[in-house]
């Protein structure tokens, strides 16, 4: 099968087109033949060797595809209502830039109706991500404040639409009056350029003093000492990434008086059964909402995989460079196409 692999650490130009051997589904797993797979910002870790691969799992980065069972274990299959040649999506620990991934059974969803591959690859790692920290790690609740740092980025515009969708009022910040605006179509409340306006005095000044209840944090650093300025009573942090770095300096006595929870957590090392109960969830309470038209697919680039361009020498090497840009708004994908 075709794959993009990591020769070595480096820039975007490291991930090259190359060939392995097509996996084998062991007991409770899927072979997928992968039409589209999404990228993340943790891919961009792993090619810069800041990232690394939990045991067991494959050296080939990508960890979210859309595509077809082609094989698998069938009476796990079966267990979660899928059979060979359904249309599935599915969240990975490594493997998805290939043309062939093999998925935990427990982590796989169908395609949603009238979503296209490429659409429904932008699905797991988000949905995955957010469900699990937005609301079963922070709690969000209907009626509640959601901050998202970043409301433009792969996660946050899906936790935009999961937020209101589930009840919540959303404020968001963005890098441009462009991201505020597009954050603002996609339901946003409020939109914060954090390079003209303080987003601390933005909010209060939104909440009226009062602050929002749950934070959604991929930069860390020196943004964790303001975001727990923002928090109301009872508010709670969770931190996803360290973007802007890995040490903070906090107001312990601010995080006391206010009974503040500061929280984060990976997903890729957690176990099958945490990822399949996320799955299980998603499927129950997100994927109706998706049904009925109140979540939708926020596809920013489309790239052939394998394909050479603009001087690199693959799609996914492309792909990777824009979203090191920071100019996309939603999700990047690559493309397979197989005879």
């Amino acid at each position: 099968m075709k794959v993009i692999e990591i020769r070595s650490f480096g820039a975007p130009e490291v991930l090259v087109p190359g060939e392995r051997p097509a996996p084998v589904p062991g007991q409770g797993e899927a072979l997928i033949r992968v039409t589209a797979s999404g990228v993340n910002r943790p891919d961009v870790l792993q090619r810069t060797g800041n990232y690394p691969v939990p045991p067991g799992a494959s050296d080939i980065p990508g960890l979210e595809v859309a595509g077809i069972i082609e094989s698998g274990d069938v009476q796990a299959l079966a267990s979660v209502g899928l059979a060979v040649g359904d249309r599935v999506c599915a969240l990975v620990a490594g493997g998805g830039y290939a043309e062939y991934c093999v998925a935990p059974v427990g982590q796989c969803l169908p395609v949603p109706r009238g979503w296209s591959d490429v659409e429904a690859a932008s699905l797991p790692e988000t949905f995955f991500t957010v469900w699990s920290n937005v609301f079963d790690r922070a709690g969000l609740r209907a009626g509640e404040t959601l901050l998202i740092q970043g409301g433009s980025s792969g996660i946050g515009v899906t936790a935009i639409q999961m937020a209101k969708a589930l009840g919540a009022s959303v404020i968001v910040t963005a890098g441009s009056d462009e991201k505020c605006a597009a954050c603002l179509a996609l339901g946003a409340d409020h939109a914060i350029n954090y390079r003209t306006s303080d987003f601390v005095a933005e909010v209060k000044r939104l909440t009226g003093g009062a602050g929002v209840n749950v934070v959604l944090d991929m930069v860390a650093g020196a943004y964790v000492a303001r975001e727990i300025e923002c928090l109301a009573e009872d508010g709670r942090l969770v931190i996803i990434a360290v973007q802007g770095g890995v040490k903070s300096e906090v107001n312990a006595g601010l995080v006391l008086r206010r009974r503040l929870t500061v929280t984060g957590s990976t997903l890729r090392p957690r176990s099958l059964a945490f990822k399949s109960a996320i799955a299980d969830a998603l499927k129950a309470n997100v994927w109706p909402l998706i049904g009925d038209g109140r979540i939708k697919p926020v596809i920013h680039s489309v790239f052939p995989a394998t394909q050479a361009g603009d001087g690199l020498p693959s799609g996914a090497a492309r792909a990777h460079a824009l979203m090191e840009s920071n100019q996309h708004i939603g999700k990047i994908v690559l493309t397979w196409s197989q005879s």
